[in-house]
């Protein structure tokens, strides 16, 4: 008995997407960090067609919105925060990256990375030295209860 080896079918929005990272950070009093990049991985044995899209067009700036990654390949995005503002710190946006196979229309699969703007990376730093403290604290609390049996 021959077994003919087939191609799994694709069904619309469920190939996994592989992106780094899943969550960028924007820090208004450190410039370095107003220009980031996204990398999209294509691990699959097909090109891949892809598009970023994102909740607030407006506050920032995509470097090639668009494009195809080659079969075992990746892909740089260059993602600018161009409305770094009081008023925007703390908002979280959303980038969505949509890809399809390279002949085709329908989203194969897609993958929402998470941007935040935050006020300051010192101030970040010290919340993010705070939290670690006091988890680091609590987790020392815990000790093993022993069964007695009633």
């Amino acid at each position: 008995m021959h077994q003919q080896k087939r191609q799994p079918e694709l069904v619309e929005g469920n190939l996994p997407v592989f992106v780094f990272p899943t969550e960028l950070i924007f820090y208004a009093d450190d410039q370095s960090t107003h220009k980031q990049v996204l990398t999209l991985y294509n691990p699959y044995e097909f090109a891949l067609k892809f598009k970023v899209l994102c909740t607030t067009p407006n506050k920032y700036v995509v470097v090639d919105a668009a494009g195809a990654v080659k079969p075992q390949c990746c892909v740089d995005i260059v993602i600018r925060h161009r409305d770094v503002r009081s008023c925007h710190y703390g908002v979280t946006d959303k980038f969505r990256l949509q890809v399809s196979e390279q002949s085709q229309r329908k989203a194969l699969g897609r993958k929402e990375v998470v941007a935040t703007l935050l006020p300051s990376a010192k101030e970040q730093q010290k919340e993010d030295d705070e939290k670690r403290i006091k988890e680091h604290l609590t987790e020392s609390l815990f000790f093993e209860q022993s069964f007695q049996p009633g």
